[in-house]
């Protein structure tokens, strides 16, 4: 993605969008066709069949594969920070990225365990976003750029790209992008985030219903959504959501921060994420909100809310699961094993649909 070094407009970002790839109609219809010929009967393997299918229909290919899984990991700071948040200080965001690159943290183990490469990306820690309850959190420039650099991230020969943040107040951000693209109340959005207690979140709240008052009349674009109540790890993030789209790569998003990032991308134009699916369903609250509001059902429901893609690391975990059965299984002419009509097979029994 060189071209995405030039990138420093909003402008630039929305004439990518007109020439978003479609999925790849034929890879669809040839992964559904030999669904419907394995020895199972038919939706037997539940979501795992649809998992298979959309990634032959991203990647166009049959068969689809998890080879080469690739995990980026965005880590920025937020001036929200400073208004007490989160649990923890900020100083812990520079913290955990040593932790990742020391492979101490659970998005480490979770990578070795899938076989998946794992990069971690730093965006200007040691300069936080504006406090976005008193000013924009970034100029459009330096949004764009973080857009852009988020876009560089998808590198080619990816089987899937499984998204993730680190950053303390990134469920205040996610929840101010919420508020500010779909409406409501902070109390609608919040959170408790790395462990805050109630009279804590209530301020949290207060302070996303301050900055969406702050930049109510603005709120009618999702990129000025995203520049004004965003961070820089998330405008990475909807930029890698792009990039991948034009790479024709499918996405496993994680939790609240790093599915509301992808909600600005959905704002604009809600089949350019289409090739992403949701890992999990985080503790948080507001990430069940979104995703009804996104039309996204996510993989599995966990309790997980750790962030640093963790959760869609387990999600590849699944992905693998889906595609060695998709790959793997035999057909029913194969096995020489009746079909879902129940005829007979070679040795008078009859298949699945007709068996015990």
């Amino acid at each position: 993605m060189k071209a995405a070094k030039t990138i420093a407009s909003f402008a630039e970002i929305r004439a990518l969008l007109p020439a978003l790839p479609a999925v790849d109609d034929l890879a669809v219809e040839i992964a559904r066709e030999r669904q419907s010929k394995l020895t199972k009967p038919a939706g037997a393997l539940g979501r795992l069949e649809e998992v298979a299918v959309w990634l032959a229909g991203w990647q166009g290919r049959n068969p689809p594969s998890v080879e080469r899984p690739y995990a980026a990991v965005f880590a920025g700071n937020h001036g929200i920070a400073e208004k007490g948040v989160s649990a923890y200080p900020a100083a812990v965001t520079t913290q955990m990225v040593s932790n990742f690159i020391d492979g101490g943290a659970a998005v480490n183990q979770l990578c070795s365990l899938a076989n998946a490469d794992l990069r971690v990306y730093e965006m200007a820690l040691e300069e936080p976003t504006g406090d976005f309850s008193e000013t924009a959190a970034m100029d459009e420039e330096d949004c764009a750029k973080a857009m852009a650099y988020g876009m560089m991230a998808v590198e080619s020969g990816i089987d899937v790209l499984a998204l993730g943040e680190m950053g303390i107040a990134n469920t205040t951000a996610a929840a101010a992008l919420c508020c500010g693209l779909y409406g409501g109340k902070g109390a609608d959005w919040v959170g408790p985030g790395t462990g805050i207690d109630a009279v804590r979140m209530a301020e949290k709240a207060r302070l996303v219903d301050q900055a969406v008052a702050l930049h109510g009349d603005a709120l009618g674009d999702p990129l000025e959504v995203l520049r004004r109540l965003g961070g820089r790890e998330l405008a990475a993030i909807a930029g890698a959501v792009l990039a991948a789209r034009m790479a024709r790569t499918p996405v496993l998003l994680d939790g609240y921060a790093c599915t509301a990032a992808a909600a600005v991308i959905h704002a604009l134009d809600p089949a350019a994420i289409d090739h992403c699916m949701v890992s999990h369903v985080s503790a948080e609250p507001g990430h069940k909100h979104l995703l009804q509001r996104i039309g996204k059902e996510a993989l599995v429901d966990l309790g997980m809310r750790l962030g640093e893609a963790s959760g869609a690391m387990v999600a590849v975990l699944l992905l693998k699961a889906a595609v060695a059965c998709h790959n793997g299984m035999a057909t029913f002419d194969e096995a020489g094993v009746s079909g879902p009509a129940g005829v007979s097979g070679p040795d008078g029994v009859s298949g699945p649909d007709g068996g015990a």
